[in-house]
């Protein structure tokens, strides 16, 4: 599979959107993170109808919702990848709400290697010797962790290991980024409908006007993070497209000591330094990759 550098420019443009939630969430008090994930989903469905119409993906939609009826195991594969896609969400949430970010960003950490491995088992794909190079170097970093905090947290196994089915899955299912987000979203409403309700999310709203304003932007972050990291998904090697998956953790570090006030020991350089390089060789990697494709179609 070609390297796309369209595919490289959605990927680093989903980190950056996705590292802006943990702090935006804070913004959000009083909503506790059950209704967070609610509001989520709720305000992510206009958001994304309106990108499908800025991006004029309309028939795109059209025919996707064709091909779904049409084709009943794809009808029954949403419910699967909309609930596989909750259960991180409420870990990306939960996590900065109660202090557990670093916690969270050790998963991002594994989730590359994960996706690597998927790539080669499942793909047959082959890393170029920078790639492998920077995949030897985060392995480096996430085993320094490992031995520096002796211990997983369910926080950082559900994210290193419940991502790649989910994109394993969704690729096998074809549907582009956008369509696959509006159906997954349509599948959740009535769950986070319910939730809103059960909760009391009305009063808070009520309580609260600059929450009117917050929560639609959550939605549009989230409509443009979550279709660019598809979209990206698709265009890339499983393999790459896992090492570029580094760019995020880099960042969420970067936001939970920087930002959120977590604590970090300067042990912990040993983690990221490593991990820091492999992001750096990828990117030099995939530039070299994408100049070198370029003059070939000269």
């Amino acid at each position: 599979m070609r390297i796309s550098g369209r595919g490289v420019a959605l990927s680093l443009a989903s980190s950056l959107l996705f590292v802006t939630l943990p702090g935006y969430i804070h913004a959000l008090e009083p909503l506790t993170s059950v209704q967070v994930i609610a509001h989520r989903v709720l305000w992510s469905i206009p958001m994304v109808l309106l990108l499908v119409w800025f991006t004029r993906q309309g028939g795109v939609l059209r025919d996707s919702w064709r091909r779904l009826l049409r084709e009943p195991w794809l009808l029954a594969c949403f419910p699967l990848t909309a609930a596989m896609m909750l259960v991180q969400w409420g870990v990306f949430i939960w996590a900065p709400m109660i202090g557990r970010t670093l916690e969270l960003s050790l998963g991002y950490f594994l989730l590359p290697l994960t996706m690597v491995m998927c790539g080669r088992v499942f793909y047959g794909e082959r890393l170029t010797p920078l790639q492998a190079i920077a995949v030897t170097f985060a392995a480096l970093g996430v085993l320094h962790e490992l031995w520096l905090t002796r211990a997983f947290s369910w926080f950082t196994l559900i994210t290193a290991l419940g991502y790649p089915p989910y994109f394993m899955l969704r690729r096998k299912m074809g549907v582009d980024a956008l369509s696959g987000f509006v159906f997954e979203m349509l599948v959740l409403l009535p769950f986070a409908l319910l939730a809103l309700w059960l909760t009391g999310s009305g009063r808070m709203l009520m309580e609260t006007p600059r929450l009117w304003a917050l929560l639609p932007l959550l939605g549009l972050i989230s409509a443009l993070a979550f279709g660019a990291m598809m979209a990206a998904s698709r265009l890339l090697p499983m393999g790459l497209f896992g090492i570029l998956s580094y760019v995020e953790p880099v960042l969420l570090f970067a936001v939970a000591v920087l930002f959120l006030g977590e604590a970090f020991q300067p042990a912990q350089l040993w983690t990221y330094g490593p991990i820091w390089i492999a992001v750096l060789l990828t990117g030099w990697d995939s530039a070299r990759l994408l100049r070198r494709q370029a003059r070939r179609r000269l």
